[in-house]
């Protein structure tokens, strides 16, 4: 199996929000507006929307900007509950690799 090569490119979020994303906030932005240090735990869907190559003269990292396409937030304690034991799940799997515990995952 052979290594992928490491790109450092930057990660940039696309600003338009579709409609499905948008109604997906909806059930929420009373609360956000309400609580501006709150948080909220959500499952998140990205899409590629652009990726820019600098030129072997230029001073800039590569760069590849994502747009959310799907979204769900967390409704209640338990779904974020849910949602949290996921990413420490997930965080665990992507940083074992190479560890003792890449071969527990």
């Amino acid at each position: 199996m052979s290594t992928p090569i490491r790109i450092d490119a930057d990660v940039k979020l696309d600003s338009k929000i579709l409609t499905d994303v948008a109604e997906a906030f909806e059930p929420h932005a009373d609360q956000m507006f309400k609580q501006p240090k709150g948080h909220w735990v959500a499952v998140v869907e990205f899409t590629h929307v652009e990726r820019t190559e600098p030129g072997p003269d230029e001073d800039k990292d590569p760069s590849v900007k994502v747009r959310i396409t799907d979204l769900e937030i967390a409704a209640d304690t338990a779904t974020e509950h849910h949602i949290r034991q996921l990413m420490a799940d997930m965080h665990r799997q992507r940083t074992s690799d190479g560890t003792l515990d890449a071969h527990v995952a």
